[in-house]
């Protein structure tokens, strides 16, 4: 056995050194190491950071397949409530959407009299747009022009009539992909010259993770939990006055209604907005994605565009603008298509002329997608066999969607140590949670920011799945998660009271 020992020895001492020789001569060349590391890859990409799916969501996949393996855990399944996938959360398709979606997949069912007669008509429309009448050909690079066309009425029916100019519109890989080329198309400069971006916080880490991506200065304006996370302009002054003395801020990025936060912007605020933008000479970037998303009473949707229109000829003809939509969120919920569009105002017509060549360059958008787009914009009419269907699904998305709204406000705030403010759109809480001291020194032992702690905890203990607020900024000593209102009536229920028996718990052990 001993014998047999030192050959072991002796064989795995050979390979290591056959593997040091190959290291060191490749084709009787040295080799000096792998010409990509840690050290030399681009440095921008390490500072890229998303919360969403950071650290606690690769924790909740290792529990789950320790859970399927058989692991004994304190539940029987890990909830999701980090991310706003509707269909992951249980919420159903809306018919009409997947009828066309299978007509224009494979065609052969034009001719199955199981498919109302509209789906059959949409989807011969979008299909005689296509290359070969296939939703596997390339389209234009800006998108299909039919369904830009159908993307400007949209929006001039959306907006009491404003005109919507379909050269204007651009279709995108949901509307992520718009709000990526829109800031690389803005980013520029070097040192104090160097683009700065304001960015709302609490914000949507895509705009943290693209600004760091393209080497451009967030600049952080502070939304006013107190005030139900409203706009404030003094804080917009604020944040662009400190900034100026080290970059060049030209862009304002608005989320409405927000993501983490839920707040939906006035009116009022809409045209204090476009006021200060014209006033310092920033290009606005208006993401509206959860435009349908509006629960709270008194509270209305007002698109950018309507507003910046109706303010007169002073402000529509000169504050540029992006504006932004998709199919991922609303009633819809369908993320995995990834449609979406823009639409530019007041672009330079040579900028204009760039933006096509950019995109051109990732040859188009997924067609599917844009398929999908096309029926969000150009929904069943009055008129048409699949209108009563489609309102019935519509609404009652909506209708469950505002109840959770709710509900989730309403137990987060018996739940001592938790402040909810009212969930008034989107599809998130952001609850604000009171730490005691020895909970965030043991975070801080553990180096772990304190909020991350927390919900590190409740995920081993209650297998519930949040992300901290931390992952999307907040005032210096607050602490929050951002929840998602996505989950089954039941479910959610579920969710909310093993939060509040966590929050209970863990406060007692670090009392």
């Amino acid at each position: 056995m001993k014998s047999m020992s030192k050959i072991t020895l002796q064989l795995q001492r050979c390979a290591r050194d056959i593997t040091n020789m190959s290291q060191q001569a490749v084709n009787g060349v040295s080799h000096r190491g792998r010409v990509l590391t840690l050290d030399s890859m681009n440095p921008n990409v390490k500072r890229v950071e998303y919360a969403v799916r950071g650290p606690i969501v690769q924790r909740a996949v290792q529990i789950e397949k320790e859970l399927k393996e058989g692991a004994k855990k304190p539940f029987t399944e890990v909830i999701k409530a980090n991310i706003g996938d509707a269909h992951a959360m249980g919420q159903k398709p809306i018919t009409f959407f997947r009828q066309v979606l299978a007509l224009c997949s494979y065609p052969a069912l034009l001719e199955d009299s199981k498919f109302p007669e509209d789906a059959k008509q949409r989807a011969r429309r979008i299909l005689e747009a296509c290359g070969g009448h296939s939703i596997g050909a390339y389209s234009a690079s800006q998108g299909i022009e039919c369904i830009r066309q159908d993307v400007a009425r949209y929006i001039e029916k959306r907006d009491g009539g404003i005109p919507s100019n379909p050269d204007n519109i651009y279709l995108s890989t949901g509307a992520s992909d718009a709000i990526v080329t829109i800031l690389k198309l803005l980013v520029c400069g070097e040192g104090r010259d160097r683009t700065g971006v304001m960015i709302s916080i609490p914000q949507y880490p895509l705009y943290s993770a693209a600004l760091a991506d393209l080497g451009a200065v967030q600049i952080n304006y502070y939304l006013d939990e107190d005030n139900c996370w409203s706009l404030n302009i003094t804080e917009l002054r604020r944040a662009l006055s400190a900034a100026r003395e080290h970059c060049n801020p030209r862009v304002l990025c608005i989320i409405n209604p927000g993501n983490p936060t839920g707040q939906v912007q006035s009116r009022q605020c809409i045209e204090d907005v476009i006021r200060f933008a014209k006033e310092e000479h920033l290009f606005l970037m208006a993401d509206e994605v959860y435009q349908d998303n509006v629960y709270a009473e008194g509270c209305q949707f007002h698109s950018f565009k309507k507003v910046l229109f109706e303010m007169g000829p002073e402000y529509s003809n000169t504050v540029e603008m992006a504006s932004f939509h998709s199919t991922s969120k609303c009633y819809m919920g369908e993320c995995g298509f990834r449609g979406g569009y823009m639409e530019v105002i007041n672009l330079d017509p040579e900028v204009k002329a760039q933006l096509i060549k950019l995109v051109s360059v990732r040859l188009c958008p997924p067609v599917p997608g844009q398929a999908l787009l096309d029926l969000v914009v150009n929904p069943p009419q009055p008129d048409e066999p699949s209108y009563a269907t489609f309102m019935k699904e519509r609404t009652a998305v909506l209708s469950a969607l505002a109840e959770k709204a709710r509900l989730t406000e309403q137990i987060f705030n018996t739940v001592p140590g938790i402040t909810c403010n009212p969930v008034q759109g989107a599809m998130y809480t952001f609850p604000r949670i009171t730490l005691p001291q020895k909970a965030i020194d043991k975070a801080k032992e553990l180096g772990l920011v304190p909020d991350m702690f927390y919900c590190m905890r409740l995920l081993d203990e209650e297998g519930i799945c949040l992300v901290p607020g931390s992952g999307f900024g907040q005032r210096e000593g607050t602490y929050h998660f951002r929840m998602t209102i996505l989950p089954p009536t039941e479910k959610l229920k579920v969710v909310l009271q093993k939060i509040r028996e966590f929050q209970l718990h863990f406060t007692q052990e670090f009392s």
